[in-house]
C-alpha cells in the first residue's frame, strides 16, 4: 500500500485564516512535522512574522495575502502555491468571523459578512483547487466548521447556518470527488481565538467572552487536523469534533 498519505513530511498544505487562532496553530503544527506549509490571510505583516519564525525553526513556509471572498485571490493563492512548492496537497479552509446578534437587530452587513467568508470562502477554496486535485488524482480538503453546525444557539442563528452549511458543502464534496480525494469536517467548541472581538453586540461579547474560562488552546484543534491528515491512503477522516471538557453544548 502507499504511504503517501501516512506521512505529513514533504506535503503542501495551504491554511487560510492563518494570521491567528486556529490558522496559525495549524501551520505551525504542520510545520513542525514537516510539511511545507502555505499561510494565507488579509493580514500579510502577522503572515510574514509567523513565516519567519518557522523558518528559523527549520521548518519551510509561504506567506500569501489573500481575501477570502475573492475568487481570484483564491486562485491566485493556488496558482502561487503551486509555483513554489511544485503542488497542493491539503487544503484548509479555516478563515472565518463571528459577528453575532439576535435576528431582530437587523444587522444585515453582518449577516452577508458572514456568509461570504463562512460559506462562499469555502465554496472559493474548492472551486480553486478542485482541478488540481483532479489532475492528480489525490487531495484532501479540510473544512473547519463548528459545534454551532450541530446546535443553534439564540442570537447565532446566521453564524450557525453558516457552519451548517460548512458541513453539508463538506459532506457533497466528499460525495462528489471520488475515492482517492478525502473530505474531513472539524468542528471546534469553545477555543481561544479572536473570534469574540468580531461581535458588536455588547450582550453577546460578553457571552462568549465567558467561554473564556473553559476555552482550550488552538493547538487542540491543529492535533485534530495533523490526525486527520496522516490517516493511510484508504482512510477518511470525514468529522471531529473537538470540545473543552466543561462545554455542555
Amino acid at each position: 500500500m502507499s504511504d503517501w498519505n501516512e506521512k505529513v513530511e514533504e506535503k503542501v498544505v495551504v491554511v487560510t485564516g492563518a494570521s491567528s487562532g486556529i490558522g496559525e496553530a495549524v501551520a505551525r503544527t504542520l510545520a513542525k512535522e514537516g510539511a511545507r506549509v502555505v499561510l494565507a490571510a488579509r493580514r500579510v505583516d502577522r503572515l510574514e512574522k509567523i513565516v519567519a519564525e518557522i523558518r528559523e525553526a527549520g521548518g519551510q513556509a509561504l506567506a500569501h495575502a489573500v481575501d477570502v471572498t475573492k475568487p481570484e485571490d483564491f486562485q491566485a493563492l493556488v496558482d502561487a502555491t503551486v509555483a513554489h512548492f511544485g503542488g497542493v496537497d491539503v487544503l484548509v479552509n479555516n478563515a472565518g468571523v463571528m459577528p453575532l446578534s439576535p435576528l431582530a437587530a437587523g444587522k444585515v452587513d453582518e449577516w452577508r459578512q458572514m456568509v461570504s467568508v463562512n460559506v462562499m470562502g469555502v465554496l472559493h477554496g474548492i472551486s480553486a483547487v478542485y482541478p488540481r486535485f483532479r489532475e492528480q488524482g489525490r487531495g484532501h480538503l479540510v473544512n473547519v466548521s463548528s459545534v454551532a453546525g450541530h446546535v443553534v444557539f439564540p442570537g447565532a442563528t446566521v453564524y450557525c447556518a453558516t457552519k451548517f452549511a460548512v458541513r453539508a458543502i463538506s459532506e457533497g464534496f466528499r460525495q462528489e470527488s471520488g475515492p482517492n480525494i478525502r473530505s474531513t469536517i472539524i468542528c471546534p467548541g469553545a477555543v481561544e481565538s479572536e473570534l469574540a472581538s468580531h461581535i458588536t453586540d455588547a450582550g453577546l461579547r460578553e457571552t462568549i467572552r465567558s467561554f473564556e474560562s473553559i476555552a482550550i488552546p488552538a493547538e487542540s484543534i491543529a492535533q485534530a487536523v495533523l490526525y486527520a491528515i496522516r490517516q493511510p491512503a484508504t482512510v477518511d477522516v470525514n468529522e471531529i469534533i473537538v470540545r473543552p471538557t466543561a462545554q455542555t453544548l
